[in-house]
């Protein structure tokens, strides 16, 4: 699934505000554009998404009946 396909989706289902989606979303974004970055770059916009990713923690929890 390319980015654009998964934003059609996100937007479709209205599922645009979900963070955990948003952060696919970035990801997926990311490996389009790997060729044209350089590792460091990379490497950092990856550390980025990660660490945006893991900010969600607690989150998570007790969220599973009204996210999933």
């Amino acid at each position: 699934m390319t980015a654009a396909e998964l934003a059609t989706y996100m937007e479709a289902t209205d599922k645009i505000a979900q963070p955990w989606l948003l952060a696919q979303l970035r990801l997926r974004k990311l490996q389009e554009q790997r060729s044209e970055l350089s590792p460091e770059v990379y490497a950092q916009a990856l550390a980025d998404i990660h660490r945006d990713l893991m900010r969600l923690g607690e989150w998570w929890h007790e969220q599973e009946e009204d996210v999933f």
